[in-house]
């Protein structure tokens, strides 16, 4: 297959080569771990399984090498942009780009640990995820072959994501408590 039918089949991931497939291992990995987790959890087997997938889908989308990786010669650099820090123009986060796909990608898995009842097991995948993005983009930086750009924008915009899904989260469970009662 060439670059071009990638993009043609995986607008999303347009730059990122095999991105379907990595989705496809994320689901399939997140399926073999969804039992043992839930019961670390105490959750469901359907709760533990979106947790994953979510988890290996962000991994996948934020580390695979970028297509430029897959050209000869091209050499890759030790940077990371910081040129921006805080939040995008509100214009920007309207659109399909960066900018909202990074939100987008991680409110997920702030609604999903949100919404867990076992406090101790939220508190630690809460600074599991805060930490996330900041891993991301240091492995972007330091792994050089994968030609991904690590920029401070993308941390910012991954925990503002992260921000809209644990509120979220809360909220589903304080309506699922309020429910109940």
């Amino acid at each position: 297959m060439t670059l071009s039918y990638l993009a043609v089949m995986d607008p999303i991931g347009a730059g990122i080569p095999r991105s379907p497939v990595a989705v496809l291992v994320a689901f399939v990995l997140a399926l073999v771990l969804c039992g043992w987790v839930a019961r670390r959890l105490g959750t469901s087997r359907v709760v533990a399984w979106l947790l994953l997938a979510t988890n290996f889908v962000i991994l996948a989308a934020t580390l695979m090498p970028s297509r430029s990786a897959l050209e000869p010669g091209v050499s890759g650099f030790l940077t990371c942009d910081l040129s921006r820090i805080g939040p995008a123009s509100v214009a920007t986060y309207l659109l399909v780009s960066d900018p909202a796909l990074n939100v987008l990608l991680f409110i997920p898995l702030g609604a999903l640990i949100g919404q867990l009842d076992r406090p101790p097991h939220r508190g630690l995948l809460v600074v599991a995820a805060v930490i996330l993005p900041f891993g991301i983009e240091l492995v972007q930086a330091l792994v050089v072959p994968l030609r991904r750009a690590c920029e401070g924008g993308d941390m910012f915009d991954n925990l503002a994501g992260l921000a809209i899904g644990l509120a979220i989260g809360f909220a589903w469970r304080r309506a699922r408590r309020t429910a109940q009662t």
